[in-house]
């Protein structure tokens, strides 16, 4: 009997423990706030898509249907600059959220010899801060596909995008297989898809190549446009084939029912490429990376006014398109011409958003702009903005806007120079975005001072590349 009892207190004992565990875990519950959902990243980037190559921003005769429903649901950011004209050095940016000078990455990649020419090293250092790997750590799937250039496929021993930070990669311009150019939009829905599975968020480099050249053509996407000539024809053709393509990773984003938890940004990496003759004659050439095609006879891009091509440091050649959706987050259907946002600032952009932390012995030349793609302020740029670019000087007839070899934008000023700053224009690029009245006769003390922090920033960059970033080839 006093077995029985002794067992019978024991089990209302227990019924009083797990009652009362039961009551407060659920009073914890309820104290305990959320953890927030962490965002999907995909960042668009293109190769030479000048800023008014979108119908949504003008064009005569380019149809984005897809890029324009981006720019309906979120915010067409028109003040958005990259930190180089070329690619390579505006791909690093992205890459470090720092100037692309600190690497003496100044143009692209290309043969060992070239590069060493240009005091540049054979490939990016993945050493660095990345923004893949500090999204990595943070517990992101992560991918790249497309375009890579931050070395080159005729650098065979260069290090693979996998060693950036990256779980899957398809690329091309990199060494190792190339990855055809077409299959970027495939690849990242099937990551897209495993990612969800696996209930990891997610972000995706989705570096499209065009409208660079080669100029690969279909003949389905040359029959939407059969009033224009030849060489517009072709142009409109291959941007054509790269908003379907969009299209389709946006359409799986709605498929998968990831739209309102999604980031999607579009950008390019410089403005558009044009030939130097008025008229150059349409010509197939073979690119390794990415097959035959039509050449820069067929480059027909343009820049909405803006001064300058691919390869200036004028807005022409560094202010792009800037298109973030996030809906419920970012003002859909919005205009933002006032803030001043670059392509350094979407790693500590990007890490705020993903609850990434950055290293303590990492100095970012960005800065986050989560509050102004939110489009909760309009901060004035506390940092100045930097660049450094190989040009000619004295100008050429043939190329009137490239003789620029450093630029600095500090709050509303913009100063442009020659190689050793014997020659400046001055600039209020808040009012004048098309660089058409030189301010320097009236503002001394505006150019001096700005010289004076070109002079300061040079001091700081490094004098050559470090040797652990050459290509067995140089040897040869």
């Amino acid at each position: 009997m006093k077995i029985i009892k002794s067992i019978t207190f024991l089990f209302i004992l227990s019924l009083l423990y797990f009652s009362c565990k039961q009551a407060a875990d659920q009073v914890l519950e309820t104290t305990q706030t959320p953890q927030t959902t962490k965002p999907n990243i995909v960042f668009i980037f293109t190769d030479d898509w000048g800023w008014g190559d979108l119908s949504a921003h003008g064009h005569p005769y380019v149809k984005t249907p897809n890029i324009d429903r981006l720019v309906k649901e979120g915010t067409d950011f028109q003040r958005f600059t990259v930190a180089s004209g070329v690619c390579s050095p505006s791909r690093a940016a992205v890459m470090t959220g720092q100037f692309p000078a600190r690497f003496n990455i100044d143009g692209h990649f290309a043969w060992a010899k070239n590069n060493a020419k240009r005091n540049m090293p054979d490939w990016l250092d993945y050493n660095t801060t990345l923004l893949p790997k500090l999204l990595q750590e943070s517990g992101y799937a992560t991918a790249h596909f497309g375009k890579w250039h931050l070395s080159n496929n005729m650098i065979p021993d260069s290090p693979t995008p996998a060693k950036y930070g990256y779980d899957t990669y398809g690329a091309f311009n990199c060494s190792g297989e190339q990855m055809p150019y077409y299959k970027d939009a495939d690849n990242a829905i099937a990551f897209m898809e495993t990612a969800h599975e696996q209930n990891k968020p997610f972000f995706i480099n989705l570096w499209v190549h065009e409208p660079h050249t080669p100029h690969h053509v279909l003949p389905k996407y040359q029959y939407r446009f059969p009033e224009l000539n030849e060489a517009d024809n072709i142009y409109a053709s291959v941007l054509s084939y790269a908003d379907d393509r969009i299209g389709e990773v946006l359409d799986a984003i709605d498929r998968l029912k990831l739209t309102d938890n999604t980031l999607v940004v579009f950008s390019s990496d410089n403005g558009p490429a044009r030939a130097v003759k008025t008229v150059e004659e349409l010509k197939i050439y073979l690119d390794t990376a990415t097959g035959v095609g039509y050449g820069i006879g067929a480059s027909k891009g343009i820049t909405g006014g803006r001064k300058g091509y691919k390869a200036a440091l004028f807005e022409g050649g560094i202010g792009v398109p800037f298109i973030a959706r996030w809906p419920g987050k970012i003002k859909a259907g919005a205009i933002d011409d006032v803030s001043l946002i670059s392509a350094v600032d979407l790693l500590p952009t990007f890490c705020e958003l993903a609850g990434a932390q950055l290293p303590e012995t990492y100095k970012p030349d960005g800065i986050s702009q989560v509050a102004t793609l939110l489009g909760k302020t309009y901060p004035e740029r506390t940092k100045p903005l930097f660049w450094k670019i190989g040009a000619h000087w004295p100008t050429s007839k043939s190329a009137p806007d490239h003789w620029v070899s450093f630029a600095i934008v500090d709050k509303h000023w913009k100063l442009v120079a020659n190689n050793d700053l014997s020659y400046v224009e001055l600039y209020n690029i808040a009012q004048d975005v098309y660089e058409k009245n030189d301010l320097k006769a009236t503002n001394p003390t505006v150019v001096e001072d700005m010289k004076n922090q070109i002079l300061a920033w040079q001091k700081t960059l490094p004098e050559k590349p470090n040797d652990n970033l050459f290509s067995a080839q140089r040897n040869k």
